[in-house]
């Protein structure tokens, strides 16, 4: 089975990684699709901190990752799924439904989130010096 999943992957952390290891753990073959600096500000409205071409480098070096590209755009998903011949998009939780539409050219599962880390709960932290919960 051939499992993708997508992310920005921006100050890479635990989160990060677990994801990628139960997504592998669905199938014999992971492939990620890095969000682009260009969708990330397009799309997003943000600005990733990491630069793409390192934030790939550093999701290609993951064990339990055997390939990545870039995902220039949201809304070319589905192609993105075809291309790569996947069987299970996976996506974290906070994404619950939002993809259920493409349950006709493979399985999507939503992952639960690790509890108490994200990129925003990083930046809220480096910016404030404190994190959110505090």
């Amino acid at each position: 089975m051939r499992v993708i999943t997508f992310g920005t992957f921006d100050l890479f952390h635990v989160g990060h990684l677990r994801i990628l290891k139960r997504a592998k753990e669905l199938g014999t073959h992971l492939t990620v699709g890095i969000s682009s600096d260009s969708l990330n500000i397009r799309k997003k409205a943000k600005t990733s901190i990491i630069p793409q071409d390192q934030r790939l480098e550093i999701v290609n070096s993951i064990k339990y990752v055997d390939d990545v590209f870039y995902e220039e755009s949201m809304e070319l998903k589905r192609q993105y799924i075809v291309d790569h011949r996947a069987d299970i998009l996976v996506m974290g939780d906070d994404w619950k439904g939002r993809f259920d539409f493409l349950n006709d050219v493979c399985d999507v599962m939503y992952l639960p989130r690790t509890q108490d880390i994200s990129t925003s709960y990083l930046l809220d932290f480096i910016v404030h010096g404190k994190f959110p919960k505090e």
